[in-house]
C-alpha cells in the first residue's frame, strides 16, 4: 500500500512539475505502480493477506472474550 502512495505521489509532482520530479522520466514513476501490482500478486498468491486478516480477526475475538471475562469477574487469558 505504500508502494502505491509513492505512486501516486510521485504522479502528481511530475504532472504538476514540482521539484526534482519534474525532470524524472515517466519510466521510473511506472515502475513504483509496477512493483505495486508485484507486490500484490506475491501478497495474494501466498497467503500473506489472508493469514495477516485471519490474525486480525483472531485478536478482536480475543479481546472481545477478555471483555466478557472481565464483566464476569473472571480472569481473562493471556494471548498466545
Amino acid at each position: 500500500m505504500y508502494i502505491l502512495v509513492i505512486a501516486v505521489i510521485l504522479s502528481a509532482l511530475k504532472y504538476l512539475e514540482i521539484g526534482p520530479v519534474a525532470n524524472m522520466d515517466w519510466w521510473w514513476i511506472l515502475g513504483f505502480y509496477g512493483a505495486t501490482i508485484v507486490w500484490w500478486a506475491w501478497a495474494d498468491g501466498t497467503g500473506y493477506t489472508k493469514r495477516k486478516a485471519m490474525e486480525r480477526m483472531e485478536e478482536k475475538k480475543q479481546a472481545r472474550i477478555n471483555k466478557h471475562k472481565e464483566a464476569l469477574g473472571m480472569a481473562p487469558r493471556k494471548p498466545r
